[in-house]
């Protein structure tokens, strides 16, 4: 039984691998993500791989999952986080993240990268929702 959402949840093969992406846009983002790695302007990219703790914390937002992880052609890593809007406990995350983790480089895409994008994104992928 398949679940229906506005924000279109669900499983996808991108890069051949079948992951589990949260909305339309996430996946969207691991198609654009493969894009450049297939052209080499990245390494490579990973989906939801690695869940950083805030230690000490005796409640509220404890940790924190970021989208996808980028490895740039030099190796540098970095976290991308699609997010359609901040809500308080996302903006609350990418707060502790600074704190906790600063040398962890962050990149947020929000709804003016897919504005932008959009129309190359359905121009490049068959597949693009």
């Amino acid at each position: 039984m398949e679940i229906k959402t506005t924000w279109k949840q669900g499983w996808r093969e991108i890069g051949g691998y079948r992951k589990y992406y949260r909305s339309k846009w996430e996946a969207n983002y691991a198609r654009y993500l493969q894009f450049l790695k297939d052209n080499k302007a990245i390494k490579d990219w990973k989906h939801e791989t690695k869940t950083f703790w805030f230690e000490g914390l005796k409640r509220g937002t404890m940790s924190y999952l970021p989208d996808f992880l980028v490895i740039n052609n030099n190796d540098k890593e970095e976290y991308h986080e699609v997010k359609g809007y901040m809500d308080a406990k996302s903006a609350t995350k990418l707060k502790r993240m600074k704190k906790y983790h600063p040398e962890v480089v962050m990149v947020l895409i929000q709804s003016d990268w897919f504005k932008r994008n959009n129309k190359l994104g359905k121009s490049l992928f068959k597949d693009w929702e």
